[in-house]
């Protein structure tokens, strides 16, 4: 980016140098010295063009500070209002190469132009332009690239101290086991816990891998049609032994026979991660129901349980890589903090969207929405009849 906006305005000072010295050569042989200097304080011919056909923000500025000529990105983005240039910052490095002559860059924040967003980062270079003091001010909005950067720095963080964790538990067991080689009863019991922790870091990998595929927003590459009760049938079937273990019955219902579009692989792995979700955060004896309806061209697949709910503070961040309202609960769960951000990614790669309801104390519901096969949810006779209880 610094390199590109350097070689972007190398080439702006040099193709406005060129029209300034133009335009002083064709005025030097009708004024005097004084009136030369006057007429420097306005903008050299041509130049308006140059700025009319640029990406970027650009603002030239007279010996005074006043705004000559700015284009309409700069107005766009609060940079220059009427005749002045709002951002103090930039202000100053104008000040800074009028005086020395010295080409400036740098970063700076300037207060947000869309909703929602509270400051804006342009990367800006700042130099000299002909021989009246006038300047020239490029900003680049680099807004989002700042933002891919610390999500993906925050990415890499999250995933090696996620790594870490099982990877020194391993270390750890293996060192205790040799060290109770005569113990067989200790061997077998870090044994297991080694089995568990190896399964936690090939959930976590796996989980890593499906993110990776689906979130580079690349097209499904063999979509299809894709039965509801199929997918339901296989997930449920997935989490019934943990369902099983707290005595959590799994319940499934609504609408059958109706399909989607899509990937039918992709479509498992949500709700597998959706009834895997609801089953850990919900106390024994309780029910998880799957549902399915139609709604207009879409199918909306609910999956409601009975458990702690989430607070509403909460309910926003739910879908972020890793983000976890309780970390020790979640650890103790043995959750990647992948699944909700696969969910969401999944439901992105078929043009539809999830949602999410809850209350403290109340239990969760989750609600993937997706088109119809066909632009119509309509029920078609199932290949397999959807269980109505587990």
């Amino acid at each position: 980016m610094a390199m590109s906006l350097a070689a972007l305005a190398g080439f702006v000072v040099g193709a406005l140098a060129i029209l300034f010295y133009r335009n002083q050569i064709e005025t030097r042989s009708r004024v005097d010295t004084t009136d030369a200097v006057e007429t420097g304080a306005a903008l050299p011919q041509g130049v308006a063009s140059v700025l009319a056909v640029l990406p970027s923000s650009a603002v030239v500025l007279d010996a005074h500070d006043k705004v000559l000529r700015a284009s309409s990105a700069a107005r766009a983005f609060g940079l220059v209002k009427g005749d002045r240039l709002m951002a103090a910052e930039l202000l100053a490095l104008a000040r800074q190469v009028r005086r020395d002559g010295e080409i400036r860059e740098s970063e700076i924040d300037v207060a947000g132009h869309k909703f929602g967003q509270e400051t804006t980062n342009f990367a800006v270079r700042v130099a000299p332009l002909g021989s009246h003091g006038q300047v020239l001010v490029l900003a680049e909005d680099q807004t989002e690239r700042v933002r891919v950067e610390a999500v993906r720095r925050d990415f890499v963080a999250n995933v090696s101290h996620e790594l870490k964790t099982p990877v020194g538990a391993l270390s750890l067991l293996a060192e205790t086991i040799q060290d109770a080689a005569d113990d067989p009863e200790a061997v077998t019991r870090f044994a297991g816990r080694m089995q568990h922790e190896a399964a936690r870091l090939t959930y976590l990998v796996q989980d890593l891998i499906t993110l990776s595929r689906i979130q580079g927003a690349e097209p499904i590459p063999t979509p299809g049609q894709v039965s509801i009760d199929e997918a339901i049938h296989d997930a449920i079937d997935h989490c019934n032994t943990k369902a099983v273990a707290k005595d959590i019955t799994l319940v499934s219902g609504g609408t059958e026979g109706l399909r989607i579009w899509g990937d039918d692989e992709l479509l498992l792995t949500a709700l597998r991660n959706l009834i895997d979700n609801a089953v850990a955060y919900s106390p024994e004896h309780t029910r998880v129901v799957v549902s399915v309806r139609p709604a207009g061209d879409s199918v909306e697949i609910s999956v409601s349980d009975q458990g702690i709910g989430i607070p509403e503070e909460s309910l926003e961040r739910i879908f972020e890589r890793f983000f976890r309202v309780d970390a020790a609960r979640s650890r103790a769960t043995g959750g990647t903090g992948l699944g909700l951000a696969i969910v969401k990614h999944v439901a992105a790669a078929h043009a539809g969207e999830v949602s999410v309801w809850s209350k403290e104390g109340s239990g969760s519901t989750f609600t993937l929405r997706l088109p119809a096969f066909g632009g119509t949810a309509v029920p078609v006779p199932p290949s397999i009849p959807l269980e109505t209880a587990l």
